[in-house]
């Protein structure tokens, strides 16, 4: 899905939700609508994937008539969310009844790094050369939220994850 397919989704969830109703995207998805180039293969919002809300069960029946992959995600469950996380939430616009919204961008380039794919790397150096995140905030916020690894999946090579993307950013990969 590009920027418009997944426009075109969010249109069509908003015409059948509640008014005053809200989504906070994260993944590729999210960073589509930031404008990133890159196709993503479904739409992941923050949610209870265990125990979902009325609300997203609505989203995700909407999404199985539509056939399409959409998933909640615990985001807080995988990683130590960052201070002042919720007031970094980009608002993306109104989609009919949905108001939609990107997760705090250091929360998705903190879960981005901790998983360490190619397309990870390539979408946390795309959130900072379009100056959606700082290098130097995110190496903070990474210092800060070490402590608290071992209550979470980090996975155990961060730091080195870290040191590939700064060899991205240098390389212009």
């Amino acid at each position: 899905m590009d920027y418009a397919e997944i426009r075109s989704i969010l249109h069509l969830i908003g015409a059948r939700v509640p008014p005053g109703s809200q989504l906070v995207l994260l993944g590729g998805s999210a960073l589509a609508l930031l404008g990133s180039p890159r196709p993503t293969i479904d739409i992941d919002f923050i949610g209870d994937d265990l125990k979902p809300s009325a609300f997203h069960q609505t989203i995700l029946q909407i999404a199985r008539e539509l056939k399409v992959h959409v998933e909640a995600v615990p985001l807080e469950r995988f990683i130590p969310l960052p201070n002042g996380n919720e007031e970094r939430l980009i608002h993306i616009g109104p989609f009919g009844n949905l108001d939609v919204f990107v997760a705090d961008p250091y929360s998705i380039a903190l879960s981005k790094l901790d998983r360490g794919a190619d397309t990870d790397f390539d979408d946390v150096v795309f959130l900072i050369q379009n100056h959606h995140i700082q290098l130097g905030e995110l190496e903070r916020i990474l210092k800060e939220t070490l402590p608290l690894a071992h209550q979470f999946d980090f996975h155990p090579d961060i730091r080195k994850h870290l040191i590939e993307l700064k060899n991205r950013l240098r390389q212009g990969i």
